[in-house]
């Protein structure tokens, strides 16, 4: 069964998102790439959430928030030292623009403290937010023997 992650960070006030969001998109083959290699990721997006919309679209009025939103299967703990090997780079670029990010830089280094970081930001399991509906039980790996296609699409 998959395990949902949603990571909400804060983004640090004056960093601008349309920079930030370019370095994400240039990161874009990287992180597919790792995420098909982890093999345990459903689902995998990034998206800046502004607070000051009432339907928290990014109209650059801020404050901001960075969303890391995966479903994965396996532990928590594998599923955070899987990404620290793949996307730890990723990651120590990305979080030098979040409250409380740079502390962890580099999470390679800090793979506890970053777990209970995203642990403690993860709103898919803190109350009312726990729940997950899941339309099928098989594995990203079981999916793919079933459905050979090109692993990793960006559609």
């Amino acid at each position: 069964m998959a395990n949902p992650l949603t990571l909400l960070m804060p983004i640090k006030s004056g960093i601008d998102v349309v920079q930030l969001g370019a370095a994400l998109l240039l990161a874009r083959k990287q992180l597919n790439e790792a995420l098909t290699s982890i093999g345990t990721v459903h689902y995998a997006r990034i998206m800046v959430l502004d607070r000051s919309d009432t339907n928290l679209r990014p109209d650059f009025h801020g404050p901001y928030v960075l969303a890391v939103i995966t479903d994965y299967d396996g532990s928590f703990d594998a599923y955070i030292g899987d990404f620290v090997a793949q996307v730890g780079d990723i990651f120590n670029a990305i979080l030098k623009h979040v409250v409380g990010g740079e502390a962890l830089i580099p999470v390679q280094n800090n793979v506890a403290a970053f777990g209970a970081f995203i642990a403690a930001n993860d709103a898919s399991q803190h109350a009312p937010n726990q729940g997950l509906y899941q339309a099928y039980p098989q594995t990203v790996q079981q999916v793919l023997a079933a459905f050979p296609s090109d692993p990793g699409s960006t559609t």
